[in-house]
């Protein structure tokens, strides 16, 4: 199956390890930074979104006026907008990005985050809406007759819109957690479902999760599973790890110093005490407790110094050993590779000119090895019915 490689699309230059120097909307850096993924051989730059961040799907839009090739993938909170306005801004964004448009909803892993926009509903709540959000939003995108809705968070008579995806039947939807609840939703309706960077058995342990929720919702197509991580290569093993060890340091610095407090944390909670809401986060944490490292290249103090932030567990090596380390996950089925270094231009750049092409070069080997497998347990079923004959 082909392997596709999911970057950043900052608006600014910061990053828990380095304070920003631009403003929070830089028109010219993030026009920068994301042709820098178009060059370099990225498919993909997600606009992440953040309740004082600018807004992603303008964001979007100014990029893909700007490019002629690198995909969006556009993250979206439910509760920022009613199902069928967003509807017809994402057909916008398909139109304008012709065709270059993936949307990933999120429910919101913490009470505090959603409430700073208004949102007090229960976690349990969230997904429910999010679920009801996710179906009627791509209705919307593929009805051309008039239709009502009548359910828990969301009524309204009558609608069609006038703007349609450039890709038929519509854009792919994007979706992520760690919680029974999130398994539910995203089972039922995501075609891809995303996570974060987890020790090679947790990991296929959460991909089969996901596919027992798509069987429990009728479904024969589970979604794509995609896996993020946070980079750290160098020409030497010893140099990358001198490079993890003072990326930790610069971490831990600004953390210590209130340049780094956490903005998601529960209602009430010191951010040096908090422990996170959501099920991913917590799982980081207890992961970087048990151990430093996994597997091939895996390393958790990265997580475990921002407090299990999203995102945050590293790959660290030689670029052919984290491309390595990338294969072993996309041998488990991982065929979306998301990855975000802490000097996001530099770091884009040094991954798609050395990681990239290795992780490529051997899903083809991988690829042409099982379709040659195939060609030859069908040619020996033809000659023993031959022979039986």
């Amino acid at each position: 199956m082909p392997v596709e490689f999911l970057g950043i699309a900052a608006t600014g230059d910061g990053s828990e390890t380095n304070p920003r120097t631009t403003a929070s909307f830089d028109r010219d850096y993030t026009l920068r930074l994301a042709r820098a993924h178009e060059d370099h051989g990225w498919d993909r730059v997600l606009f992440a979104y953040g309740s004082g961040s600018p807004e992603p799907a303008a964001a979007a839009a100014f990029l893909a006026s700007h490019l002629d090739t690198l995909q969006i993938l556009l993250a979206h909170r439910p509760n920022v907008s009613y199902p069928t306005f967003a509807a017809k801004t994402f057909a916008t964004l398909d139109r304008i990005s012709d065709g270059r448009l993936t949307v990933h909803f999120i429910t919101g892993g913490t009470d505090h985050e959603q409430q700073r926009e208004g949102d007090f509903l229960t976690k349990d709540q969230r997904y429910e809406r999010t679920r009801e959000y996710i179906g009627i939003v791509k209705k919307a995108w593929t009805s051309r007759e008039p239709f009502d809705h009548e359910g828990p968070h969301y009524r309204f008579n009558d609608f069609v819109s006038d703007v349609f995806p450039v890709q038929q039947p519509r854009p792919a939807v994007s979706f992520g957690g760690s919680s029974d609840a999130a398994y539910a939703a995203g089972g039922a309706e995501a075609d891809i479902y995303c996570l974060w960077g987890e020790p090679l058995a947790r990991t296929a342990e959460q991909i089969e999760r996901v596919k027992e929720a798509a069987r429990a919702a009728g479904r024969t197509d589970p979604p794509r599973i995609q896996v993020a991580f946070r980079p750290i290569i160098a020409p030497t093993e010893e140099l990358a790890w001198e490079k993890a060890h003072r990326t930790v340091a610069a971490i831990r610095a600004r953390r210590e110093s209130g340049q780094l407090a956490p903005r998601r944390r529960p209602v009430g909670a010191a951010p040096e005490t908090a422990t996170p809401e959501n099920v991913g986060s917590q799982r980081l944490i207890e992961i970087a407790e048990a151990g430093e490292r996994y597997d091939r290249a895996l390393w958790t103090p990265t997580a475990a110094a921002t407090g299990g932030a999203g995102n945050s567990n590293a790959l660290v090596g030689t670029p052919e050993t984290v491309a390595q380390a990338l294969l072993d996950y996309y041998d488990l089925g991982v065929d979306i590779l998301s990855a975000r270094g802490y000097d996001l231009l530099d770091d884009a750049i040094d991954f798609g000119r050395y990681v990239i092409p290795i992780v490529r070069e051997e899903v083809a080997k991988r690829d042409a090895a099982k379709a040659e497998a195939a060609a030859r347990a069908k040619r020996d079923r033809h000659q023993l019915i031959a022979v039986q004959a």
